[in-house]
């Protein structure tokens, strides 16, 4: 690719699709994408979970439009990506508290900041961090949400630090995993990352489900001991 087409192809990248952004800016742009959807609020639209695992199926030798990603970079790069956002995000919460998000006009946003202070409430603090890595939009305003409701630095560390070696490595290792097992797998790549998302959102529905099922059970209990 010339220089002029490259720069060409930067400047009308999608930043919402991974493979627009892939194809722009290669692992270097994983990193840069992490960061800013894990650690600046402006960031809760970008497509982590997608990026993730089509930069993995880019790594594995199932070229899309001529790419190829190298896998050893690509998780370093996704690892300190995701783990430096969310630490950015965690110490400009502790600071700047609520004002940036109250700053913010999203729905969306405001949404996700609602899910991720019932998460920090619900589950404690471990849990809810881990669980946070899965869901989009909540794993951008947990982080500025814990610092603002004073999450104590060194369990939100290393809590953040195992999500998010969990997420990048597991998402980016799924799509290595499929790309070297399948033939042509790029030609199923959209209906595959759709998968992939749904997927990703599974360990919170299974923790609401137990969730509810657990004061299903307590209410059925307490209404045996009046009777």
């Amino acid at each position: 690719m010339t220089t002029a087409s490259r720069l060409s192809s930067q400047l009308a990248v999608n930043l919402l699709d991974a493979q627009s952004l892939l194809t722009a800016f290669g692992t270097a742009g994983v990193g840069v994408v992490l960061f800013a959807e894990t650690g600046l609020l402006i960031g809760f639209f970008l497509p982590g979970d997608s990026l993730l695992f089509t930069a993995g199926l880019l790594s594995s030798g199932a070229a899309v439009q001529g790419m190829h990603l190298s896998l050893a970079p690509l998780l370093a790069v996704a690892a300190v990506g995701a783990l430096a956002g969310s630490q950015c995000g965690y110490l400009l919460g502790r600071k700047a508290g609520g004002t940036l998000l109250a700053r913010s006009r999203s729905p969306r946003l405001h949404e996700g900041a609602r899910r991720a202070e019932e998460l920090l409430a619900r589950y404690g603090y471990a849990k809810a961090i881990l669980l946070a890595r899965f869901v989009p939009v909540v794993r951008t305003v947990l982080n500025p949400m814990a610092g603002a409701l004073g999450v104590p630095a060194r369990t939100f560390t290393l809590w953040q630090t195992v999500g998010g070696l969990i997420w990048t490595f597991g998402l980016t290792l799924a799509g290595y995993a499929l790309g070297s097992s399948v033939p042509d797998v790029d030609r199923y790549l959209l209906p595959v990352i759709a998968v992939i998302v749904a997927v990703s959102l599974l360990p919170l529905a299974a923790e609401v489900y137990r969730s509810r099922r657990s004061r299903s059970r307590q209410r059925a209990q307490a209404e045996e001991a009046r009777g």
